[in-house]
């Protein structure tokens, strides 16, 4: 996997460098101060992964994210906390807040690396060809798989695409997370933000902002957090607090 880097801040450019040669799974092919320059060098080389400050002049993180390619993977690299449901809106890989640990810098590249994987297999022509009320018939390579809705931890939409987080795999199939949604059971699945579905089963705890199911840390975004609170407790705790 390769990457560029993309900060108005030099020292942080330094940081982010010597993290990810650390890392040693991705190859750094520039660094650059400005969202322009850097679309200059998207226009002529393939990049798989673009770590991303948020507040730079001329033109902003959020901003140049959404001038992106489909294809391009991004991880936003900032110190405030508070762009991180946007950057799940504009389907980020991750969200990584300065000073950055490099344990959760690994984490992250290794979730982009997945998903290059996932993204440039023959898997994206995977469709959801069935549904009954307890799971999903996806068809793949010539055979249909049985996935049950008790199997599955929580949709992720990626692109063009839905990740599918079961207890044994991940699987990535051509649709919409709304589309999906509407194949799934109600009664335990609910959309908590505009890149997520979960299934309530799975969750280990959550706050005001966050859901946590095993590892994985799901945003939990304005317009649905009431109606998470409402559902999963049941009206008993406060979403305001």
């Amino acid at each position: 996997m390769n990457c560029i880097i993309v900060d108005d801040e030099p020292l942080a450019r330094t940081e982010m460098r010597s993290l990810i040669n650390e890392a040693s799974k991705a190859e750094i092919l520039g660094e650059f101060s400005n969202a322009p320059s850097a679309l200059d060098f998207l226009k002529t080389n393939d990049v798989d992964l673009i770590f991303l400050d948020i507040e730079m002049p001329m033109v902003t993180g959020l901003e140049f994210a959404e001038m992106l390619p489909k294809k391009s993977l991004i991880i936003f690299t900032t110190a405030y906390a508070q762009y991180a449901l946007k950057s799940y809106e504009l389907e980020a890989v991750d969200y990584l807040l300065k000073p950055i640990d490099a344990k959760r810098l690994d984490k992250a590249i290794e979730k982009a690396v997945l998903y290059t994987e996932l993204l440039s297999k023959d898997t994206v022509k995977n469709t959801v060809e069935s549904n009954t009320a307890d799971f999903l018939f996806i068809k793949a390579d010539r055979r249909f798989y049985k996935i049950s809705f008790s199997d599955i931890k929580f949709i992720e939409g990626l692109k063009d695409y839905v990740v599918i987080h079961t207890r044994q795999q991940k699987l990535i199939t051509a649709m919409n997370l709304k589309t999906i949604h509407q194949k799934i059971s109600w009664e335990t699945f609910l959309r908590v933000s505009k890149s997520y579905v979960v299934n309530f089963d799975f969750i280990d705890s959550f706050d005001n902002h966050n859901i946590y199911i095993d590892e994985s840390e799901i945003p939990l975004g304005e317009v649905y957090r009431s109606d998470f609170f409402t559902k999963y407790a049941g009206g008993f705790l406060n979403s305001e607090g």
